[in-house]
């Protein structure tokens, strides 16, 4: 398999470190607010790496972090006044609950900075020893570039651009202001009760620190592939570079990927153009996870995705025309057993993975298979297609899913306080009190569930 590593700027073949184990660190999410579209571009980027990667025959470990500390979840606790856990954990549920509508595979660790603290602290006593790290006048600790040689090489920075000596506190910079960035912040009356006792007095980690030690923790000193968007290329992931190559004296990462932007119809998704959508606002809409999925997973990861609602109403009558295709090979093959797929089916097997090895050439992979649906077709039609061959071209439909994963929704049965939401809901409509039922669709549509109107009334579906 071959994947555009931004270290080198080139196409490279993926070797992992031991082979047949891939060992990769996506970037999470920051529980301040609930995610919106633009993050779960890059997340469902990722899945898709992950599924093609077992695809091929790899084994995977992925490390997905939650940053529960850094300078936007403090400002929100202290604005709500609770405490730190307390603020950040109905985000965190949020998150995961979103994975599963938008049926992304389990990541193998999710480690939460706030959990790994002394780790961090062991990292930058590290950084003391090899003479990069530094104490500024007001306590905190900064990482001095001057003496780490490579800073830069990630993101390809003019190094006599930088500043030299200059300091920046705030976690998240712009790239002209490229200079020593903190490790440790020293506690102020900002962070309220917010703070860890370390070596250098009170205070809690700098962002970057942060993916480095856990990154370590759990994936090694030096692990295959890191992840994440293209945003958090400067200043995040060449910070982190920094930190653990200055620690360790080995590499830290092999092949770094990075997506492009997520837009909204040509434009920057922002709350002041009323474009800036969560996934909860999708779904208020009446559309499912699934529709969304294919939405976000059909742009190339390193061309800019322009998201639009015709582009859901797209994804939606392309689900519409994969179900019809499946629902007459399932009626079809009943219970035979497979044979050997048909010649089209096998030709668009392997089209769709020549594509996917291609760095993740997804525009390709889906053309592969819509051939094949168009192929499929019009053998049934002609009446070509035995049971046993509908049977297999099931089960190679089967395995192209568990690189899509929206081929095969799951029949889920509705929960009871879903189908209660549901029937106040009806109760609701019958009253013409619509205020109150558009009220319940859109909680039923943010636990990730569908009202489908049928002849006998409606009913959940999963999105």
């Amino acid at each position: 398999m071959r994947v555009f590593n931004s270290l080198t700027q080139r196409v490279e073949e993926l070797l992992p470190i031991e082979p047949g184990h891939v060992r990769f660190y996506t970037c999470g999410p920051t529980v301040y607010n609930f995610a919106h579209i633009g993050n779960y571009r890059a997340y469902i980027f990722e899945d898709l790496l992950r599924r093609t990667l077992k695809y091929f025959g790899l084994r995977v470990t992925q490390v997905m972090n939650l940053t529960d500390v850094d300078d936007k979840t403090i400002r929100g606790a202290r604005a709500a006044g609770t405490p730190l856990k307390s603020f950040t954990q109905p985000y965190r549920d949020a998150f995961f609950a979103d994975l599963r509508t938008l049926a992304i595979e389990p990541a193998e660790h999710y480690p939460a900075a706030t959990d790994h603290i002394p780790e961090m602290i062991a990292l930058i006593a590290r950084l003391f020893e090899k003479g990069v790290a530094y104490r500024s006048a007001d306590g905190s600790i900064y990482f001095r570039i001057a003496a780490f040689p490579e800073y830069g090489k990630l993101a390809h920075l003019d190094r006599g651009g930088l500043q030299a000596g200059a300091r920046v506190a705030q976690d998240e910079y712009d790239k002209e202001n490229a200079a020593d960035f903190a490790l440790w912040k020293a506690w102020d009356e900002q962070d309220g009760e917010i703070a860890w006792d370390s070596p250098w007095g009170r205070g809690r980690p700098g962002w970057h620190i942060e993916c480095t030690a856990m990154s370590m923790k759990y994936l090694g000193e030096s692990f295959d592939l890191h992840t994440g968007g293209i945003d958090n290329l400067f200043p995040h992931h060449e910070d982190e570079l920094a930190q653990a190559e200055a620690a360790t004296g080995k590499p830290f990462v092999r092949t770094w990927m990075h997506c492009a932007h997520l837009v909204v119809e040509g434009r920057k998704m922002s709350k002041s153009l009323g474009n800036f959508y969560t996934l909860r606002d999708v779904l208020a809409r009446g559309y499912s996870g699934r529709e969304m999925r294919l939405a976000l997973i059909g742009a190339h990861y390193r061309q800019s995705l322009d998201f639009s609602f015709v582009a859901l109403d797209a994804a939606r009558a392309s689900l519409q025309r994969l179900d019809a295709f499946r629902a007459r090979l399932a009626g079809l093959a009943a219970d035979k057993a497979a044979a050997v797929p048909p010649p089209w089916a096998v030709q668009a097997e392997t089209a769709f993975g020549v594509a996917l090895a291609d760095d993740l050439g997804i525009a390709e992979a889906l053309a592969a298979l819509f051939t094949l649906v168009t192929a499929g077709n019009r053998a049934l039609d002609a009446n070509q297609v035995a049971p046993a061959d509908a049977a297999a071209v099931l089960a190679l439909l089967a395995r192209l899913d568990a690189v899509l994963g929206f081929l095969e929704p799951e029949a889920t049965v509705a929960p009871p306080e879903m189908l209660a939401l549901l029937d106040a809901r009806q109760a609701a409509r019958k009253s013409k009190n619509w205020a109150e039922a558009d009220r319940l669709r859109q909680e039923i549509a943010a636990q990730g569930w569908v009202i489908e109107d049928t002849p006998k009334g409606p009913r959940l579906k999963k999105g």
